[in-house]
């Protein structure tokens, strides 16, 4: 889903197929630390299941094993998982999101979209069009500009040369010796030595706007202790709890399964419905944990969440532990 929803580079922004293979690979480190607690408990639920159905779990307890013992893989797995998950989060994830963003608006709005062609007009965007006689790089010559996207006041400008460069405001075209002709309310001619104009096509301030992904964590914490929006302290503090409590979840996912498998295969009646059940435990877990984690606003909250989590994962492990 999210390589089909970039497809649009590729059909609309004339973006070459190794600079979309690259866009879509800055999306990998945040794809995966969403899906990682799902993986996990898939992988755990997958090989006990397999255990218990092929009775190898009643042969290791018969032997003296206990379901904690069981579970201690699960367990070490899980850990080191959640040490990744969390490098993901901390660090990869925020640098990676920031790269992602800055090449999205490059390849949308910068030097890298815009491809001028000799002897042609260039539609840049709706109301504006180029033409150029000669080019090299970014550099022109012959140029003229053709302005209507404000019909109060259509411009149209001849340079000699010309120059694209883009800025913070966005993608601005600097020409030299040349002549302007402007038809608003009256009409204005003249002519210039140097002319510098911003084409307005978008501007890097807001189109980035405020993207919590990209924010590095140091930067995270900063936030929320500056007065911010209602909505963007949610964001903020949402985003803190995903990348600090999120990891965790593959150690609850991982010991909820474990226990509700190796606890039922003890029944003298195979418990055919344990899988059902554990899948059911990680949907209400995750879906309590997503839920709460959009609702946070202040520190309080986050702190609540906070011994929620681990109290959750206190009480899985002393449910694993009892005989």
């Amino acid at each position: 889903m999210q390589i089909m929803s970039m497809m649009k580079f590729l059909l609309n922004y004339g973006v070459s197929f190794s600079n979309f293979i690259g866009l879509t690979a800055l999306l990998i480190p945040f794809i995966i630390s969403i899906i990682i607690p799902f993986v996990t408990f898939i992988a755990v639920i997958y090989v006990y299941n397999k255990t218990i159905s092929d009775s190898e779990a009643s042969v290791m307890m018969a032997s003296g094993l206990s379901p904690r013992q069981m579970a201690m893989p699960a367990i070490r797995f899980a850990g080191v998982i959640t040490i990744i998950n969390l490098v993901l989060n901390l660090w990869l994830v925020p640098i990676s999101q920031n790269y992602f963003y800055d090449t999205q608006w490059n390849l949308r709005y910068g030097l890298a979209h815009l491809k001028l062609q000799e002897s042609a007009f260039t539609n840049i965007t709706d109301g504006l069009v180029v033409y150029v006689d000669r080019v090299s790089g970014h550099d022109m010559s012959q140029v003229m500009l053709s302005d209507s996207r404000n019909k109060n006041s259509e411009m149209v400008i001849f340079a000699e040369t010309g120059k694209l460069v883009t800025t913070p405001r966005g993608l601005s075209i600097i020409m030299e010796n040349g002549s302007l002709q402007s038809n608003g309310n009256a009409m204005i001619t003249g002519t210039f030595t140097t002319f510098d104009m911003d084409l307005n096509v978008a501007t890097r301030e807001n189109s980035s706007s405020f993207r919590v992904r990209r924010i590095s964590s140091t930067e995270l914490l900063k936030y929320t202790g500056t007065d911010t929006s209602a909505k963007h302290r949610k964001m903020v503090f949402g985003e803190l709890s995903n990348r600090i409590l999120m990891p965790f979840m593959n150690l609850i996912l991982a010991i909820v399964c474990a226990t509700v498998l190796l606890k039922t295969s003890l029944l003298r009646r195979r418990a055919s419905f344990a899988p059902a059940v554990a899948v059911l435990l990680m949907a209400i877990i995750m879906t309590l944990y997503m839920t709460s984690a959009n609702m946070l606003d202040t520190w309080r909250d986050f702190v609540m969440l906070v011994v929620a989590v681990f109290g959750v994962l206190g009480i899985s492990l002393a449910v694993l532990c009892k005989k």
